[in-house]
Parts: structure tokens; sequence; C-alpha cells
């Protein structure tokens, strides 16, 4: 039976990938800092504070969080200006959800100002029961701490939550939090995600009748 479903956030519920990779490009030549070509897919799915370490642009956590906090001001100003928009199913999905009164979380390494500007642009809040960010957690992904925070925050065992990824850091995280996932191909290919109990196309394709599938009998 289907008890609660884990939404991951960039790249399952909206297509935000565009003003993430921007803002870390204004960020690097506002401040001259170097950038390699594949920065983003490197990064993806991860928290800023082993982003920028791993960019080599900072590694005191004074720097690593002023950097930080640029590049997300960035990213917020972006979505302000060029608005930002569910992924196809995102709403269809929820509100199947809704109507079988499964409760919902999103569990993201993002931190709470860009859940909580998106959310109210597209008028999707009401949806979600619990909102965990990477605010909440010491460790971001692959570390499992931000599932199982959703998870006891919606007061389900983590084996009752399926989980929605797209990161491949994201499906390994669901994995050691002990929870199935369905993995969707907005970031990587259906054939990269092999690690997850299902993988679709996109987020249209994902009914509740395939989470409960997954689910523990």
């Amino acid at each position: 039976m289907l008890r609660s479903v884990i939404f991951d956030w960039d790249g399952v519920v909206v297509d935000s990938s565009a003003h993430h990779e921007r803002s870390w490009e204004l960020l690097a030549n506002r401040r001259g800092l170097p950038l390699p070509p594949d920065h983003f897919k490197r990064g993806f799915g991860k928290k800023n504070d082993v982003i920028i370490p791993d960019l080599g642009w900072a590694r005191a956590p004074r720097e690593v969080a002023e950097l930080a906090e640029e590049k997300e001001e960035t990213y917020r100003a972006l979505v302000r200006k060029k608005g930002i928009q569910p992924l196809p199913g995102v709403r269809e999905l929820l509100a199947a959800l809704r109507a079988r009164e499964i409760p919902c979380a999103i569990g993201s390494s993002t931190e709470r100002a860009n859940l909580d500007l998106p959310l109210d642009l597209m008028g999707l809040r009401d949806f979600f029961r619990v909102i965990v960010s990477g605010e909440d957690v010491v460790h971001g992904k692959p570390d499992p701490s931000v599932f199982l925070l959703a998870a006891e925050r919606l007061r389900f065992a983590p084996a009752e939550c399926v989980v929605i990824e797209d990161a491949l850091v994201g499906i390994e995280a669901a994995r050691q939090a002990g929870m199935p996932v369905v993995a969707v191909a907005t970031t990587n290919p259906v054939d990269a995600l092999g690690a997850a109990n299902a993988a679709v196309p996109s987020l249209a394709e994902v009914t509740p009748e395939l989470l409960a599938s997954l689910a523990p009998g």
C-alpha cells in the first residue's frame, strides 16, 4: 500500500536547471572565478558547501557561505525575472495523490528560499505536507539524511515512503535511506538510472499505481 511520496525538487518538480546553471556562470564572471565546462553536471544534486570547494573557489567556511549566498540570490533574481514552470505531469500527479489522501513531501538539497519562492509562484505549496531543505540537514545527498528527516516529519517509516528523483546522488540517497525510488530522466538518460527501482522518461508517466507497485505490501 502506498503511504507517502517524497519528491526531489530541481529536475523533478521544477525545470530549474537553466536558471541554476546561469547563476553559476554569472557568479563566476562577476568574481573572476574559473568554471569548468562540466561544472553543472558534476555538482548536480549536491549542496553548495560541497560544490564550491570542488570548484576550487574557496574552502574556508565563511568564504564558501558568502559565495553560496550570492549564487542563490542570483538564482532567485532569475526566477523572479524570467519565471519558472513545473515539469510536465507534476500538477496531475500531485492532484491524483491528494485525491487518494496520500501525503507528499519535498526532500531537496537546495536552500529553503529556493523552494518557497517557486512554490508560491506556481501555486503548489498546498500539495506538500512537509518540506525539507538542505538547511535542515548537515550532510547533503548522497547522504540519506534529507529523506530520512522527511519520513520522520511525515510520521512514516522510511520503507513506507516512495522517492521520486532525477539525480544520481539522489537515487543513492534514497537507496541508503531504505526507500523505493522512481527515477525521472530529466537530467540523466533512462539507461543511466538503473540503480532506481523504476525509471521513466518524464513525470507525466508516473501514476499513483506505479508508485504503489513499488511500495511494500
